[in-house]
């Protein structure tokens, strides 16, 4: 086993994890601490050390909110379990799995980016622990990065001082991170020109945004998107996006000053980082408040359309959402508002619309429930659609996580429960989970190995048998994989009303 091995920086060592056979390494640094001078700034490389750099712990936190204070909330339940857990501004480390016995193994390498929406979340959260993909001849890697104001902070300064690199230092520390792994995975015995990035939410739409910097040319292969693409529909719904100007990020940045009680770039980064902290917590207009920029940089757009206009690197995409997580609902409080919306979004089309929600019945509640989607799978599939219609015909495979969540709060598929299914971490759950919930992680776990591995996720299962098959989503086949009891391709077209919405989205075009 590779328990000892050597890197750009020194010789790290690691431990057996709970499988002897999986080395882990906790705790590695890939940049420089970004602190002091370094606040506010692209990442730097990492210092040297001298002997032998013991990776056998997670490294703190980033600063963000504190953790694991409202019991009564469902994600401080699942995962934020650890109200002592350290955190840092120093927080630039990443962490890796791997079953190698040699450095010249060249096994596929996953890279995962963790979500929270840019403003919390950590890589040491319990379903993020890599061992079980390891076991399918993974090498798994997970990277830290700054949030919130640290992370997504503009102002004029920073701009001036840094032209090439003013804003989305969050990004910049997973773009960092995976360029690390390019440059120093073999030595954990894994393949740098055989590189998948993936994430949930706020990280499957930072893989989003990595997918379409221009920054990234041959830095990775694949990609897998959880829950993180998605796009506007009805006018008033809340749609987690990108600010769009980084002039108007700046002017935010110089009243965030002001709030802080400094007028310059250099007090600010004399200021105690858990001030900073507090006091964007107190300052953001809503919980999204800090995050990507289009900064002409490494975000050169909205990274959905640019995905659309294949303005990205042209790789196999895997892709899906959870079955009741995210939903698109008109905002309106009478059927002649609603009949209003229709016409204001489409037209001479408005009729054909309402005849779809409306059906037999004139009861608000009902209409409305049927005018409601997921707005992940809306989004997916103008994206199917446009990668035929460009002619792109990249390899895309989609998914709905509609399994049946056990527990005395009766969940439901709520957003990121997937996690702990193709992770196959469910054992580490507080929830009563049975034999098929460890079937059907098996089985996601198989598939996600698969594509990691290859651009496909069709293969074996552990049983030696075939999973059931995977096809590629198309415009004339736009069918996917669901996850209930057991994996299972259905081959459903969408419904009337989803695919009058697609269609409607490129005739507005």
């Amino acid at each position: 086993m590779l328990r000892e091995v050597t890197i750009e920086n020194g010789i790290v060592r690691g431990l057996p994890a709970a499988d002897p056979r999986i080395t882990s390494f906790k705790g590695i640094p890939f940049a420089a601490p970004p602190v002091g001078e370094n606040r506010w700034r692209a990442p730097m490389p990492a210092h040297d050390w001298d002997g032998v750099l013991k990776a056998f712990e997670f490294a703190p936190v980033s600063m963000q909110g504190k953790i694991g204070i409202n019991k009564e909330d469902i994600y401080t339940r699942e995962w934020n379990v650890d109200p002592n857990i350290p955190m840092d501004e120093d927080c630039l480390y990443l962490n890796i799995w791997t079953p190698a016995h040699r450095t010249d193994e060249k096994l596929p390498v996953y890279v995962w980016y963790f979500g929270g929406g840019l403003q919390v979340g950590n890589t040491a959260e319990m379903e993020f622990d890599g061992e079980r993909i390891a076991r399918r001849g993974i090498v798994v890697v997970t990277i830290n990065y700054r949030l919130n104001a640290f992370g997504f902070l503009c102002h004029p300064e920073i701009t001036a001082e840094a032209p090439e690199a003013p804003a989305n230092f969050g990004h910049l520390d997973q773009q960092a991170g995976t360029q690390w792994v390019k440059r120093n995975i073999t030595a954990f015995g894994g393949d740098p020109d055989n590189i998948t990035i993936g994430g949930q939410s706020a990280g499957g739409g930072s893989v989003l945004s990595q997918l379409t910097s221009p920054q990234n040319e041959n830095l990775f292969q694949k990609a897998i998107i959880q829950s993180g693409i998605i796009t506007k529909l009805y006018p008033g719904n809340r749609t987690p996006g990108i600010r769009s100007n980084l002039a108007e990020a700046e002017r935010d940045g110089i009243e965030f000053f002001e709030f802080l009680g400094v007028s310059s770039l250099k007090e600010a980064r004399n200021l105690d980082a858990e001030y900073i902290r507090d006091k964007s917590i107190e300052y953001r207009k809503s919980w999204l408040h800090w995050g990507t920029v289009v900064d002409g940089r490494f975000c050169v757009g909205n990274a959905f359309e640019l995905f659309l206009e294949n303005r990205r690197w042209m790789v196999p995409v895997l892709f899906g959402h959870t079955s009741s997580e995210f939903f698109s609902v008109p905002d309106v409080k009478t059927l002649d508002e609603f009949r209003q919306m229709a016409f204001d979004m489409f037209g001479d089309d408005s009729e054909k619309y309402v005849e779809f929600c409306l059906k037999e019945s004139e009861d608000l509640e009902e209409t409305l429930k049927r005018a409601s989607v997921s707005a992940f799978e809306y989004a997916i599939r103008i994206a199917g659609q446009a990668n035929e219609d460009t002619g792109a015909n990249i390899p895309m495979y989609y998914y709905n996580f509609d399994a049946e969540i056990p527990g005395y709060d009766s969940p439901g598929t709520f957003h990121s429960v997937d996690l702990w299914f193709f992770f196959e971490t469910l054992a580490k759950c507080w929830r009563p989970f049975v034999g098929k919930h460890y079937d059907l992680s098996r089985q996601m776990c198989n598939y996600w190995a698969n594509f990691i591995r290859s651009g496909n996720p069709n293969g074996k299962d552990s049983t030696g048998e075939e999973l059931p098959r995977w096809d590629p989503y198309t415009p004339k086949d736009p069918y996917g994989m669901v996850f209930r009891d057991k994996s299972e391709f259905v081959r459903e077209q969408p419904s009337d009303l989803m695919k009058f919405l697609v269609e409607q989205y490129f005739k507005k075009k």
